[in-house]
């Protein structure tokens, strides 16, 4: 047996890039955060990975879980191409965030997905022109790609002609959640009823589709009765285009904008449902963490959406204003199967958890050493 192997199999040079700790904590991040935290607790301790940060990192909660080395030298994509890897020469390393050092061959790359190719005015020219560049280079230099969903992995290996069994898929978790203390005292600063409202969580970049969403909210709210809908979230104008939000004149929308986990989980967990119309979606963790509060989603049928939702969601067709808006008032009025809905929706989403993303990935980095 080789000595540097550990009794579970797992290289001993195992080092993770750790970049993703100081930047904001948006879906790649976070998928980041959790595989770090659940790949350090099935490794029970062992000195066998590293987590290797900036300067200018922030503490994610795993630092008791697992080694953690801060390489000084250097911020940002500077730290990343030149100081990481340098510091881990000799070592395998595992690069979660879409991004890794161009020329560091010993490496597993996730991907999460090909929207940079597919859905380019969603991103700033420079933005686009650095991740094609990267990809072009890290697709020849890496040891193996990792992605979040099959759909992800068919556009990749389509857009950087990459052979389908030199991708693997490691699904993402939804139980994050429970370490997430709900805090309902958003429902009293925007004033909002249990099953009152409708919630809808996104940025503005236009693979979210936001702009259909509100042109329905528009159309129905001309008819009576129309309930409230609450939108969390917003863009970052570093990565996505100057897109404006488009105005809609109704007093049935409260702009909650930035909201923090606690408040997001409360909001989930009273809306009447929640609408996910996004166009593109390499896994979409929004409708799953609807799910796993208990409520009802109304989702899209593109991209990864239908692979994450199942059978657990009502779909709706996303390039129609007036289906959308049908779908809503349909699930406003039927009680029984918003019941019905959470229901399917908390047994869909106990199928996604952090420690069965962290055994695949050990298994597929155990196959590829």
């Amino acid at each position: 047996m080789d000595r540097r192997r550990s009794a579970r199999g797992l290289p001993m040079t195992i080092a993770i890039n750790g970049k993703f700790t100081s930047q904001r904590l948006t879906g790649v991040q976070r998928v980041a955060h959790e595989l770090t935290y659940a790949l350090a607790r099935r490794l029970g301790g062992q000195e066998n990975a590293t987590l290797f940060v900036p300067k200018n990192h922030l503490d994610d909660g795993t630092s008791s879980w697992i080694s953690r080395r801060v390489v000084p030298l250097f911020r940002g994509v500077l730290w990343e191409q030149f100081a990481l890897p340098y510091a881990t020469s000799g070592r395998t390393l595992l690069s979660l965030c879409n991004a890794g050092p161009v020329f560091k061959r010993r490496q597993v790359l996730m991907i999460h997905d090909a929207a940079v190719f597919d859905l380019p005015e969603g991103y700033s020219t420079k933005f686009r022109l650095w991740y094609r560049f990267s990809f072009a280079l890290l697709k020849r230099n890496v040891r193996h790609i990792l992605t979040v969903s099959d759909f992800s992995k068919a556009r990749i290996a389509a857009r950087l002609g990459i052979a389908p069994d030199h991708i693997s898929v490691v699904r993402n978790g939804i139980d994050h959640l429970d370490r997430v203390v709900s805090d309902p005292s958003i429902l009293r600063r925007l004033d909002l009823e249990r099953d009152g409202f409708v919630l809808i969580v996104g940025s503005l970049g236009p693979g979210k589709n936001l702009a259909r969403v509100l042109k329905a909210v528009a159309l129905l709210a001309q008819g009576r009765d129309c309930p409230r809908f609450v939108i969390a979230g917003g863009k970052n104008a570093r990565i996505f285009g100057s897109e404006r939000r488009d105005d809609v004149s109704t007093d049935r929308i409260v702009w909650a904008g930035y909201v923090t986990d606690d408040e997001l989980k409360a909001l989930y967990e009273h809306a009447a449902c929640f609408v996910f119309a996004s166009l593109y979606e390499g896994f979409g963790l929004p409708p799953l963490e609807a799910m796993y509060c208990g409520c009802p989603v109304i989702a899209s049928r593109e991209a990864a959406v239908p692979e994450v939702c199942g059978d657990a969601a009502l779909y709706c067709d996303a390039h129609s204003v007036e289906d959308i808006a049908a779908k809503i008032t349909y699930l406003m009025d039927a009680v029984e199967v918003r019941e019905e809905m959470r229901r399917k929706g908390r047994e869909r989403a106990k199928k996604f958890s952090w420690n069965a993303a962290a055994t695949e990935l050990l298994r597929v980095l155990r196959e590829i050493e």
